[in-house]
């Protein structure tokens, strides 16, 4: 069964810029997706390549990453802060082919303490009530 949820991002270089009032906070690049899939068979937050350059993100490094067609060579960017089910977190990004939907990863829903349930879908952790337990870093 499919399941999506609604992710708004921003990025992370230019909340903090705005945060110390070098930009404005209107100038800060943001887009929000209605249908990110959850895909608990990835592991970070993954965005194709034209959502990256919308929000300016800065490639940083490389990394290898398993898929149905194969082991391929991704592109890691610099973070954007993101918001799912009003709670936010940050995480640099994997890159994806333009045609590709967004993907949510469980660094992601780990991050959040989310879980995907299969009847309600993307949910809080039900061991935690409604309280947002981080794991210590």
């Amino acid at each position: 069964m499919r399941h999506t949820t609604e992710i708004e991002l921003a990025n992370l270089e230019d909340v903090a810029l705005a945060n110390r009032g070098v930009i404005a906070p209107e100038e800060v690049r943001r887009v929000t997706i209605e249908d990110a899939l959850v895909d608990t068979g990835a592991t970070r937050l993954c965005l194709p390549k034209p959502i990256i350059e919308q929000l300016g993100l800065r490639p940083f490094g490389n990394a290898r990453a398993r898929t149905a067609a194969g082991i391929v060579n991704r592109t890691i960017y610099s973070e954007v802060r993101f918001t799912i089910l009003e709670r936010e977190g940050s995480l640099p990004i994997t890159d994806l082919p333009a045609d590709a939907p967004v993907l949510v990863g469980h660094m992601v829903l780990e991050q959040l303490d989310l879980c995907l349930d299969i009847r309600k879908g993307l949910i809080y952790n039900p061991d935690h009530g409604d309280d947002w337990i981080e794991d210590a870093w």
